[in-house]
């Protein structure tokens, strides 16, 4: 512990440097890039006994999906975690855009101890006290602040929680199904139980990104994930975002659900237009297709505002929105909020989960989403993404011959295109020798991705090291 604190003591009169240095208020005032942590701080492996044990024993019995760096993670607090050698790391990945609050926030521990003292796990055979108040809480914050049509005052919603974002949206992919086998039959004058439905299809975009299982993973086109698995699940179109002319003949009478990340996380950053997603709820309706935003990544005020989409007109709003990640502040739980004219067609028995809404992750996303919508988390989000942006924006003038001209994204979930796209890994890894944890996202970008409440001088600290590390290169 004593090695842990003497790092942070570190890291402490290094930001009071950086302090110094942007003191303005928007601290730009430097004419050249940081090159202060131009050495590598944290590349020598671990020896010591414990951690060489760990990793052993990870090599021995866990599956070997994952190329994990050689140290171990022992705790956290705020934006920094530390190995179990002491050293301190600030946390640009947030355990992929997961941990909102945080690390070691002492009001969600007291949470999450008060309620598993009570009650864990009850089934959905029961009602428990806290799925209905999570849910109310994220049909009411999304028709007070924007989002899935709500804004009509006879629109309402319904939820359905689950586990993770795949499982959200593997729920979403089924609920569309029904519904376009639903209208189809109304339209036919049969029913679709008889045989001869075809409104089965699924329209998705390149660079898109939704989850692992086999349903998710039909509609996230990259090959590099869908090769080894195939054949997945048939009737799945995919398009390309922002593509205008392509939208009539990717969703067609056949479609019955499009699934869309307003902004793309994994695939790189990378934004929907407005008027493109204008046309493509309208090309929707015009064929009775659902139109489902994947917001797992980018929902929950990572772009200041509750929804990605919050603050779009309704002509550009969706019919059902997936979500997870952030909710309950790494704690597992996903989730579909879904329209009243959707979500009818579901009755007991036609979807369920064993885990999913259970007393803890419900009382845990109501706290995290209580906060979220109370603390001014969005004005602070949107305060310093505007100070982030402002550094980020200067790399690609240091950088011309490294990285591409435009920062993406908006809020905290941004990225820097590579022109080489073997050095986005390589940012990365040399990133966290020195100290700072960040993410890889599509094959070109960098991405940061920091908890919500991040304080500047972290901010300051990680873009420091980025300059320094793109001088290096």
């Amino acid at each position: 512990m004593k090695r842990a604190v003497t790092s942070l003591s570190a890291l402490q009169r290094a930001s009071r440097g950086r302090a110094a240095r942007f003191s303005t208020s928007a601290g730009l005032q430097n004419s050249s890039p940081c090159t202060r942590y131009t050495a590598a701080t944290h590349d020598t492996p671990s020896s010591s006994a414990s951690v060489q044990s760990t990793l052993a024993t990870s090599e021995n019995y866990l599956l070997p999906v994952y190329a994990r760096p050689q140290f171990v993670l022992s705790h956290g607090k705020g934006s920094k975690v530390w190995d179990t050698d002491g050293r301190c790391y600030v946390d640009f990945s947030a355990g992929i855009a997961v941990n909102a609050l945080g690390h070691g926030d002492e009001e969600f521990v007291k949470v999450m101890s008060e309620q598993a003292s009570k009650l864990l796990h009850t089934s959905n055979v029961f009602h428990n006290e806290w799925a209905p108040r999570l849910a109310e809480l994220l049909v009411e914050l999304t028709r007070r602040e924007g989002g899935l049509g709500l804004a009509d005052p006879s629109a309402g919603a319904k939820v359905f929680f689950a586990n993770s974002g795949t499982e959200a949206n593997e729920g979403a992919l089924k609920i569309a199904r029904k519904v376009g086998k639903e209208r189809w039959a109304k339209q036919a004058g049969r029913a679709w139980e008889d045989g001869g439905c075809t409104k089965t299809r699924i329209a998705c975009f390149e660079q898109g990104f939704h989850g692992r299982s086999m349903g998710a993973l039909s509609v996230t086109s990259n090959p590099k994930y869908q090769k080894p698995f195939a054949p997945l699940i048939p009737g799945v179109d995919v398009g390309t975002m922002n593509d205008m002319e392509g939208l009539q003949g990717l969703v067609g009478e056949d479609t019955c659900a499009v699934i869309v990340e307003p902004i793309q996380g994994e695939g790189g950053i990378h934004a929907a237009d407005e008027a493109w997603l204008r046309a493509l709820r309208k090309r929707c309706d015009e064929v009775g297709a659902v139109l489902i935003y994947d917001e797992i990544q980018c929902g929950l005020y990572r772009t200041g505002n509750l929804w990605a989409h919050s603050k779009l007109p309704a002509d550009c709003q969706p019919d059902m929105v997936t979500m997870a990640k952030p909710l309950a502040n790494g704690y597992p739980i996903g989730a579909v909020l879904i329209r009243d004219s959707v979500a009818q067609v579901m009755t007991p028995g036609t979807h369920g989960t064993t885990f999913g809404g259970s007393p803890l992750a419900c009382a845990l996303g109501f706290h995290v989403l209580s906060r979220l919508s109370s603390d001014n988390v969005g004005k602070q989000v949107q305060e310093t993404s505007t100070h982030l942006v402002g550094r980020l924006e200067k790399l690609p003038k240091y950088f011309p011959k490294l990285l591409k001209p435009e920062v993406r994204g908006r809020g905290l979930i941004l990225g820097l295109g590579f022109k080489d796209t073997t050095n986005p890994g390589r940012v990365v890894d040399m990133a966290r020798e020195r100290g700072v944890f960040l993410l890889t996202a599509g094959k070109d970008a960098v991405r940061l991705v920091p908890s919500l409440n991040v304080p500047k001088e972290d901010v300051d600290f990680a873009v420091d090291v980025l300059e320094s590390v793109l001088s290096q290169m």
